[in-house]
């Protein structure tokens, strides 16, 4: 398969979002690998790990930053790029660009200004922790980070408490402890799956109630990405079925 990218003489470009390893690189796909051969330049969080994977990959590409704390002014400076007819890649340090990672802001000033935006399928933590969960994936909310501040992760988790399906949060390893004491204290001890370092070497599924998990990894250091999947509410769910019942 070959990615066919616009003509130079046909403008405008078009802006592609290409998923990269969360740990093996064996994941990236063949199309995102042709993608980032055949573009223009290449839109990242960090250009010293991207230089790393496109060194990996035999790519030689322009690299020009593009995070959070500079989204708003390379949105428009890559949109104009665009404009002129040049193809972009927006990738991130891992995974798939706009979850949980910037490229939201530049989709919609491209969508906003009427450009071309594909997105190729690969990488990302998400489905694999929850697939691999145990836990119903039929239904499930992902929440990203919840918030820093004890007090606000405390009201999002109550405000998501009466959610009958199962609910998906990605964890930093530094905050992972204070999240599931949290955890168990507004949403109860549900069955939960702690995920960490997926498609890495030290790849780790921690299953249990939240309990068992706090208990199991004690206050030892956690390390790597992590993913933590909790179980919905149970009772919202025999809740609907006696209302369907009744009626």
């Amino acid at each position: 398969m070959t990615v066919r990218l616009p003509s130079m003489a046909n403008p405008p470009g078009k802006i592609y979002l290409v998923p990269t390893p969360i740990g093996n690189l064996g994941d990236i796909t063949r199309r995102a690998i042709e993608t980032l051969q055949a573009v223009d330049l290449v839109a990242c969080e960090d250009t010293r790990v991207s230089g790393r994977l496109l060194k990996s990959l035999n790519l030689k590409k322009k690299l020009i930053s593009y995070h959070e704390f500079n989204e708003r002014a390379r949105s428009a400076q890559l949109v104009r790029d665009v404009q002129q007819g040049k193809t972009v890649a927006v990738i991130t340090d891992a995974g798939s660009p706009g979850i949980s990672d910037p490229a939201y802001r530049i989709v919609k000033t491209a969508i906003e200004s009427g450009l071309p935006v594909e997105a190729l399928p690969g990488p990302s933590a998400l489905l694999p922790a929850l697939t691999a969960s145990g836990l119903p994936t039929d239904r499930f909310t992902f929440e990203g980070f919840l918030p820093n501040r004890t007090t606000a992760r405390r009201k999002r988790l109550t405000e998501i408490k009466p959610y009958p399906h199962t609910l998906v949060f990605y964890e930093s390893p530094h905050r992972v402890h204070r999240c599931l004491d949290d955890m168990l204290l507004v949403l109860g001890d549900r069955p939960a799956c702690l995920a960490r370092e997926i498609s890495k070497k030290f790849e780790t599924y921690i299953r249990g109630a939240l309990s068992g998990i706090i208990e199991e990894i004690g206050r030892k250091a956690v390390k790597g990405e992590i993913v933590l999947v909790v179980a919905g509410d149970v009772t919202a769910k025999r809740r609907g079925s006696k209302v369907a019942a009744d009626e």
